[in-house]
């Protein structure tokens, strides 16, 4: 049996912000995304990170497109679907938006066995719109539960310093982070690094944040055990998530978080970069987790 270490690839493949007019091959509409999170299970994601566009190619929370992802992927591949509840970028979008989906009881068959749970007070900008974000730790609390009550698993992404404090010191102690009541079913997190460009409140991607909020996270999780994925946005995106892994880390890639290959040379597809990351990951000695083994880790049931 190998003792190599096993690392979880989780690809974004498209999200609230970039769109075809950046890069002509970001998949935006329902059966693209279907495909090409197929194509990159085969090329090595274990986990598929989900946001939905309307059928102008706009981002949307429609339960109904993110219900229609779901069974399409499940259809096709075995890879851990992952819906985002990051509020759509559209005129007087809101916190509670992003969560459509958690009570819309018509979709209840498609949901998915994980979903992202923002932390901490955002304010971003894009384009001509701003928002704040009111992730307030009582709407984390009612929605983290909601999430444990439907056995969705909360990929819980961290902006800065104070989400960490929060993660612990309220979230976790409310029962937030965990399908059951076994304090030894770890906590998945992501540390969001390199959001600063657009989001007030968010922290830069640089190896001492990366070793700071690591350190942090250490020394607040006590016995709890833990899966931390690094986010690394445009340019840092290669040697952050790299650098992320060679820490004891998991890898996240994908569109979502850089449309370029390469400087000025844009991603021909999202499995391009996972094929480039699941490379890097065994050149490094250890082994790309399968989507069985990243929920046995992660603390998912067998599908």
């Amino acid at each position: 049996m190998s003792r190599k270490r096993k690392v979880i690839i989780t690809v974004a493949q498209t999200g609230n912000f970039q769109g075809k007019a950046q890069n002509p091959n970001l998949p935006e509409q329902p059966s693209e995304v279907i495909q090409s999170a197929y194509d990159c299970y085969n090329a090595g994601a274990s986990i598929v990170h989900i946001h939905a566009r309307n059928k102008d190619g706009k981002s949307c929370n429609d339960p109904k497109v993110f219900a229609e992802i779901n069974s399409g992927i499940r259809a096709k591949c075995n890879i851990i679907t992952q819906n985002s509840t990051a509020p759509a970028t559209r005129p007087g979008s809101e916190a509670d938006d992003g969560i459509a989906l958690l009570y819309d009881d018509s979709i209840r068959d498609a949901l998915p066995e994980m979903c992202s749970l923002d932390t901490s007070l955002i304010t971003t900008v894009w384009e001509d719109l701003s928002f704040i974000y009111r992730w307030e730790r009582d709407w984390l609390i009612k929605h983290g539960l909601r999430m444990k009550e439907l056995g969705i698993k909360p990929e819980i992404e961290l902006f800065n310093i104070e989400s960490i404090e929060d993660l612990f010191q309220v979230l976790i102690p409310a029962g937030v982070g965990r399908l059951t009541d076994d304090p030894n079913e770890p906590i998945n997190m992501t540390m969001v690094m390199g959001m600063n460009k657009v989001s007030q409140g968010a922290i830069s991607y640089t190896q001492d944040n990366h070793d700071f909020m690591m350190d942090m996270i250490n020394k607040s999780r006590g016995h709890c055990s833990v899966n931390v994925t690094t986010m690394a946005i445009a340019s840092n995106q290669l040697h952050g998530v790299t650098y992320g892994v060679l820490k004891g880390g998991h890898a996240r890639t994908g569109m979502e978080d850089n449309i370029y290959y390469g400087y000025g040379d844009l991603a021909k597809s999202n499995a391009q970069l996972v094929e480039r990351m699941a490379r890097i990951i065994r050149e490094l000695e250890m082994e790309v987790a399968t989507p069985e083994e990243a929920r046995e880790m992660i603390g998912l049931k067998p599908r």
